[in-house]
């Protein structure tokens, strides 16, 4: 991607929050990236317009704790977050301290200076603020003033007299920081001097001149499932090379209800791209069969995914050396670990840890550094329609990871009429657009039941909707009792084998969206 004007560069120190830092970041439309600590050369050479310093688990004491080159306070203004502001303070001559002072939750703090990161508050506010801390900064280094102060933490912020170095002990990226996005933006535009440039049409210009480049007057495939990502990531390389691009639509036999057709209407006759389509539900159903394990799910439909676009792109006579994903942030953040830092590996992702070694494609994957509502906005600006756009979020490996035992073609065609009543019933109450995602899983257990005057034994399918901003956290969908119970009934009286019908109220962390 080419290199925006302004970018700040956030540095992982193994906050569960350092995603939700980017994402305010990006929400203020200025482009942020997560990197591990790095070297000061690096950092040097990345030209970052600002820095900021994650939060962590860890003691800037302890051995092994993230640690930086303290000239990075002098490559450009610098923000540090709870650990990171523990950690500038550890580095230039302030004394932190472990327990005593430990915070967790919601606080009320004092606002001392109204300015710099707090530009646009009164003296002496008190305002509501997110703090999950243990250690403590007990006293500032030479140089540096008391921002923000609470009943147990006297310095709850700081900054440099002279230098744009500024730190606080809460969470400003958390919605409960009631304030948190003007800190965060005074930072961006105040301080670093940031212009709010990030956004869809400045993307797509940048996107589509670089994969013209790339490309040249190659062939690309493109692996399209009819969602948000791959819909949008093939609207987006379209634009730049026309027909050298190939769309691949495979039939897995994993899809929801009428996919297929869907996608063969809006993608062939409505946007006239070359689409082949692939009957593949043999094919899948066999390289699956017997396997419960979800991070071996993955692994084969990928695996197996590749194998069908080689053989569908032979097929059509082209000679295809890129293949298009509809990567996103998320999907690399939670799967590498933020590139290599020390936040918790979560999953394998099917976009990003499926892929077979030694495939003859180059990956082109024009979304990879953006969040599930940038890509939507990048889609509405590429002209697709909403229904596309505003579609929930559908995982690559499809039913197969919401079937939470082996995948057979019965188990599939119970999970899909479910499902499929369960999204209509949603659109019936007119609240498909407040949920962020929302699916049913087949789990696997059975369930003694009456109906009528027989005893049962039959399936469970559990129901899931959650709201969210990017993926990151969720928390459950508060149905009306109404709706759940006409979602209950329908479901086991026209779903032949399923006796019971449960929802899930788990929220993310600690749960995940997806069972599996």
């Amino acid at each position: 991607m080419t290199t925006p004007t302004d970018r700040i560069l956030i540095l992982d120190c193994g906050s569960q929050f350092t995603q939700l830092i980017a994402r305010r970041v990006r929400e203020a439309r200025v482009y942020s990236e997560i990197h591990p600590p790095r070297s000061l050369q690096w950092i040097r050479d990345w030209k970052p317009t600002g820095i900021i310093l994650s939060g962590g688990p860890s003691s800037v004491y302890e051995e092994g704790a993230p640690t930086f080159d303290p000239g990075i306070l002098d490559l450009a203004p610098v923000l540090g977050v709870c650990y990171g502001m523990q950690w500038i303070a550890h580095a230039v001559g302030g004394e932190v301290k472990g327990g005593g002072r430990r915070e967790y939750g919601r606080a009320e703090v004092t606002i001392l200076e109204a300015g710099g990161v707090f530009g646009g508050f009164a003296p002496h506010e008190r305002t509501q603020v997110w703090m999950s801390h243990g250690d403590h900064v007990e006293s500032v280094p030479p140089g540096f003033l008391i921002t923000a102060a609470s009943e147990d933490n006297p310095v709850v912020a700081m900054r440099h007299e002279t230098r744009p170095i500024h730190g606080v002990q809460f969470h400003a990226e958390v919605m409960h920081t009631t304030r948190g996005a003007e800190v965060i933006a005074n930072f961006l535009f105040d301080i670093c001097h940031c212009s709010p440039s990030w956004t869809a049409g400045h993307f797509i210009e940048e996107e589509v001149a670089r994969i013209k480049a790339l490309v040249g007057d190659k062939h690309v495939i493109c692996g399209l499932s009819g969602g948000v990502d791959s819909s949008v990531a093939a609207a987006l390389v379209h634009r730049a090379i026309g027909d050298q691009l190939t769309c691949i639509f495979v039939d897995t036999g994993l899809l929801r209800q009428n996919e297929r057709e869907q996608v063969e209407h809006m993608f062939g006759s409505h946007m006239g791209m070359k689409l082949v389509t692939v009957r593949a539900e043999s094919r899948f159903l066999s390289a699956l069969a017997g396997v419960e394990d979800p991070e071996r799910k993955r692994k084969i439909i990928g695996h197996t995914f590749i194998d069908v676009f080689e053989d569908a792109a032979a097929e059509a006579g082209q000679d295809a050396a890129f293949l298009v994903q509809g990567t996103l942030y998320p999907d690399v953040i939670e799967s590498v670990s933020a590139k290599g830092g020390p936040s918790a590996t979560i999953k394998t992702h099917h976009n990003v840890g499926g892929l077979k070694p030694n495939m003859k494609f180059a990956l082109i994957e024009p979304l990879r550094e953006l969040f599930k509502d940038e890509v939507r906005n990048v889609g509405r600006e590429l002209g697709l329609p909403e229904e596309m756009v505003g579609r929930h979020p559908f995982p690559g490996p499809g039913l197969a990871i919401r079937v939470l035992s082996d995948v057979t073609e019965e188990k599939l065609a119970v999970l899909r009429q479910a499902d499929a009543i369960y999204l209509e019933e949603i659109r019936s109450a007119g609240l498909y657009g407040d949920i962020w995602q929302a699916f049913a899983v087949l789990l696997p257990v059975r369930s003694v039941g009456v109906m009528g005057d027989y005893r049962t034994y039959e399936n469970v399918v559990g129901l899931r909707a959650v709201t969210s901003t990017d993926g990151m956290t969720a928390d459950w969908f508060p149905f009306p009792p109404e709706v759940l119970g006409r979602m209950s009934s329908r479901i086991i009286n026209e779903v032949k084998g399923v006796n019971r019908v449960v929802y899930d109220v788990s929220s993310k962390p600690p749960a995940t969206i997806e069972w599996e």
